[in-house]
């Protein structure tokens, strides 16, 4: 009879993955490991580390996409591969970024859709950015133009996404952040004049606030403008940040005039991966005419195999995302992102109904006209109701709810608020046990606080 040996290697590939010498030490933190491990128990080791992470389906604090059909997995297994920069090496794919762009600006009523300027970005702050630096170099050509100083642009805006922020930073413009009104939560329009001057680059609208998830007027903002310039000659533009509500208004609101209908509207950023549905790592910006992209902002390479055009803040970035996007728009078509945003808004409005119903909380946003979201604060003060937002941000995470608690922008920092997202995979059945727990929250916390630090989190 042959004896047959077998090898240590063979008997290691059968060994439990619990056993096998990774499993036995901590994970590396600070220098890579002098040798190979097997990739089953690597790949085990680290999704024990993501276990630890929050349910991203309970997270109500995120615009950001939780859930997606297996085949949006598929495509993005196919495009781990794909450049989205390389364009002459991935000429379908670039030409499927194209379709979106021109898909979103007739969403978005561009009066020229099929020769509109736009790109794909790595999500909605990106996009916003170049945005700004399109309006800050049109606005200093035109000053020069006219042999007036270019060295103070400013941006004025209500309470926006820090990424508007970053900009001002990042780019040398005084951002003239308008604080907010007792009783709104958005710029209002009679505001502007105090702000805006010579020197004035644009004005961001939000179509979706951040803080509290309803719409800024567009449109009126635009007229207000435009009564400015009839007084003063200063012919400043609008820029709209549609983060979110871009890809919402449309479907929900298809009578509400934000978009290009505005003559007053340069430019429109939106993100892909919040309510697009599309995954993380993709945004959009699109321009009235390419006229509004100054040529100076825009680089042409061509170490890539052809000449190609690129704006944007990086370079190398996956296409998957974009692919998924367009997936997704085929996939749902006009009539099933309506659906999909029915459905959401009357889950937020059924929450909002539960919420008012508890006794302690005003309501500062009621899932209708915006937004499927709702947004609320105590009633009667912290002090009154004998417990904090954070309190009761604090009990809802024993629960796996993330649930953000943040005081309102200046000057209504004093207002203590808490916001619920609903976004596409958070279903009624959801929102209801969701509501059972805050109201059993709120029952706990009859007693008193719990001394929850004020820890103000989760307003991305």
């Amino acid at each position: 009879m042959g004896l047959h040996k077998v090898s240590d290697g063979t008997r290691q590939a059968y060994d439990d993955i619990y056993s096998t010498p990774i499993s036995a030490r901590k994970l590396a933190a600070y220098r890579v490991p002098e040798h190979s491990s097997d990739p089953r128990a690597v790949a085990a080791m680290v999704e024990d580390e993501l276990a630890l992470d929050g349910n991203s389906s309970q997270n109500l604090a995120t615009f950001c996409t939780t859930w997606a059909e297996p085949e949006v997995h598929r495509l993005m297994d196919v495009c781990m591969d794909k450049n989205m920069v390389d364009k002459d090496e991935y000429p379908q794919t670039a030409e499927i970024e194209s379709r979106c762009v021109h898909m979103l600006a007739d969403l978005w009523n561009s009066p020229d859709g099929e020769t509109t300027m736009g790109c794909s970005t790595t999500g909605s702050s990106e996009a916003a950015m170049l945005g700004g630096l399109a309006l800050k170099w049109r606005w200093r050509e035109a000053r020069r133009a006219a042999g007036k100083p270019a060295d103070r642009p400013n941006l004025v805006c209500g309470p926006v996404q820090v990424c508007w922020e970053k900009f001002a930073r990042y780019f040398d413009v005084e951002l003239r952040q308008v604080p907010l009104e007792p009783g709104a939560t958005g710029l209002r329009p009679h505001q502007l004049r105090e702000y805006v001057d010579e020197n004035t680059i644009g004005v961001v609208a939000i179509l979706g606030v951040t803080f509290t998830c309803d719409y800024e007027p567009v449109a009126e903002i635009a007229a207000e403008l435009d009564a400015i310039q009839a007084d003063t000659g200063l012919d400043v533009p609008v820029h709209v940040d549609a983060a979110s509500g871009g890809f919402v208004a449309p479907f929900l609101q298809p009578d509400l005039v934000w978009d290009f209908r505005v003559d007053r509207v340069v430019s429109i950023n939106a993100s892909g991966h919040k309510y697009g549905m599309a995954p993380l790592g993709v945004g959009w910006i699109v321009w009235r005419t390419a006229d509004h992209l100054p040529e100076d902002l825009v680089f042409r390479v061509d170490y890539l195999g052809g000449d190609m055009p690129t704006f944007a803040l990086n370079f190398s970035r996956p296409g998957g995302e974009i692919v998924a996007q367009y997936y997704t728009l085929l996939r749902l078509g006009r009539e099933g992102y309506r659906k999909v945003y029915e459905a959401c808004a009357a889950s937020a409005r059924a929450l909002a109904d539960e919420v008012a119903a508890m006794g302690p909380f005003t309501l500062l946003y009621d899932g209708r006209g915006a937004l499927p979201a709702v947004s609320w604060t105590l009633t009667d003060g912290a002090a009154a109701a004998g417990f904090t937002l954070y309190d009761l941000t604090e009990q809802l995470r024993t629960r796996g709810w993330q649930v953000p608690a943040y005081p309102l922008p200046p000057e209504r920092q004093e207002t203590v608020i808490q916001r619920v997202l609903v976004r596409h995979g958070i279903g009624h059945d959801k929102i209801m046990l969701l509501a059972k727990d805050l109201r059993a929250a709120v029952d706990r916390l009859s007693g008193g606080s719990t001394g929850a630090p004020e820890s103000p989190a989760f307003h991305h």
